[in-house]
């Protein structure tokens, strides 16, 4: 695979949500990764794991190769152990103890590969009170202070459908702590253990509330903000179709054009534009505005201007969307629509990634 990771070669223990992700973005930048899948789950029906129940191949799992192996079987561990000894990284999800349990800890794996980055994908990390129990990505953003974040004022808080947390929080913390620790063994020739909890990397999400905060721009209250739906001029708003639209005019420059384009430019009480108390009312009279019209009505008016306007689309919608073609942010692949690899390079570009594996696929390339 090209791309900038190109020679990175990285041994996956199949997990879900998190380790799955940071291996995808791992595998899209180039890296060769192996995932390990249940030998039990040979020939299962395609929905586990690189398959959905549909039949079709699973989004998370794609990119990568993957063998089937019975880690308690000491033959088969041995051939993992051979595999980890040529790797770059590793990555597991289980709980904190089952690795060291299966005799492939960090201690074993560090002896054999001096230089071997093992990142370890759990909910609460590997160490703490909670570091034993179960969890979930709406257990783990609720104790970082996300979730109080995210929702409306009536309706209490709203979890994101694992974005905040096992995505961003969790496996994308860990393909950037893995990237870290491989540079770094590149000069000092010694691997190491990174801790990757989802818990600390939501933390690390709420950076900008604690700038807030610190400046003190911020009252934990839902929609009591400017940037969490409080304010008029930062919100989203139905239309007369039942669609949503976004607005993002902050800047007064912006927040000027949004009023020229609604007729409220000569309106004294929008010149209330910082005025917290001023918000409910001045959010009330523009939810009617919005009403008033079709989403397509808006999309003509405000879209491509500096108003900062983008209708809320869903992701079949967002794929179709003229700027995400232009771009090819999603792609499709066997009948599923998904994201494209993502950032962007000028010299090492990504290419569309492989579709998932069958679980062993690659057996007998790998451990013949």
């Amino acid at each position: 695979m090209p791309g900038p990771l190109q020679g990175l070669k990285v041994i996956e223990f199949g997990g879900i949500g998190p380790g799955p992700f940071c291996a995808m973005m791992l595998s899209d930048m180039g890296a060769d990764v192996i995932r390990l899948d249940r030998k039990a789950d040979k020939g299962k029906d395609r929905g586990s794991p690189g398959f959905l129940a549909s039949g079709r191949r699973s989004v998370l799992h794609r990119g990568r190769r993957s063998v089937a192996v019975d880690l308690k079987d000491p033959a088969h561990r041995d051939k993992v152990l051979a595999m980890i000894d040529g790797a770059d990284a590793v990555i597991e999800g289980y709980r904190p103890g089952v690795l060291e349990r299966l005799g492939l800890g960090p201690d074993v794996l560090l002896a054999r590969n001096p230089r071997l980055v093992i990142g370890r994908m759990t909910g609460w990390g590997q160490d703490g009170p909670l570091a034993q129990a179960a969890g979930h990505d709406i257990n783990y953003i609720a104790l970082s202070g996300a979730l109080a974040a995210i929702g409306r004022k009536e309706g209490g808080p709203a979890a994101p459908p694992a974005m905040v947390g096992d995505l961003g929080g969790g496996g994308m913390m860990l393909a950037f702590g893995i990237v870290c620790a491989v540079l770094e063994a590149r000069v000092s020739g010694k691997g190491q253990v990174v801790d990757a909890a989802v818990l600390d990397g939501a933390a690390l999400l709420t950076s900008i509330v604690c700038e807030l905060r610190a400046l003190g721009l911020w009252r934990d209250q839902r929609q009591g903000n400017l940037l969490d739906g409080g304010s008029h001029f930062y919100d989203t708003y139905e239309c007369a179709d039942g669609q949503w639209i976004s607005i993002g005019s902050l800047e007064p420059q912006f927040y000027a054009l949004l009023l020229e384009k609604l007729g409220l430019e000569n309106d004294p009480e929008f010149a209330r534009q910082r005025d917290p108390k001023a918000w409910p009312a001045l959010k009330a009279r523009i939810a009617a505005i919005f009403r008033a019209q079709p989403a397509a009505h808006w999309c003509a008016l405000l879209e491509n201007t500096d108003v900062c306007f983008a209708p809320v689309l869903a992701t079949a919608e967002a794929a179709a969307h003229p700027h995400n073609v232009a771009r090819a942010t999603f792609f499709e692949s066997e009948g599923v629509v998904q994201p494209s690899p993502a950032p962007r390079f000028s010299r090492t570009p990504a290419a569309r990634p492989k579709p998932a594996p069958y679980i062993g696929e690659h057996d007998d390339e790998l451990l013949g």
